[in-house]
């Protein structure tokens, strides 16, 4: 976790926080349609995509969570569409922390064309469980989890 942003606060101090590199995905031919742009569904995809590389450059891949007997169900999704992609194109996905609490997170995906173009916008919410399938509190039980979560909040979401 080193790429990370210092941000002057009102009282003078200043705080940092995780900035992940966005997540590339080259539309492939099978996810277009018939009429030649990327099916819908396939957003959701690359969002799992998007998340898993942002939760290994945070240093917290799967693997890692698994053997912790951490698992994060997804809880609900939605995104909004603004432009098409097709086969072959660049899509970028940046991924950031907009909440966290001790039992629910919830992210934010911004994908962007290569000239920057903003294509669609989503978010994810999410649990924690532990390995029985129960519900636990992140803050509590992987305090060191919870709170590189919480570094990657940006200061504009926290104010």
């Amino acid at each position: 976790m080193n790429d990370s942003i210092e941000t002057a606060q009102a009282d003078g101090t200043t705080r940092s926080h995780f900035v992940c590199p966005p997540y590339q995905h080259t539309v492939q031919y099978y996810e277009t349609d018939k009429m030649g742009i990327a099916h819908h569904s396939n957003y959701i995809r690359w969002m799992e995509e998007a998340r898993v590389y942002f939760l290994h450059m945070l240093g917290y891949d799967f693997d890692r969570l698994e053997s912790m007997g951490l698992s994060s169900p997804v809880l609900e999704v939605h995104c909004r569409y603004h432009v098409p992609t097709v086969f072959a194109e660049q899509v970028s996905i940046q991924v950031s922390v907009e909440a966290i609490t001790p039992v629910r997170l919830k992210l934010h995906y911004a994908f962007t064309s290569s000239d920057g173009k903003l294509i669609a916008e989503a978010g994810s919410e999410h649990t924690f469980l532990d390995s029985t399938g129960k519900i636990l509190r992140l803050h509590k039980a992987y305090p060191d989890f919870f709170s590189t979560l919480q570094s990657c909040i940006a200061p504009e979401v926290q104010s």
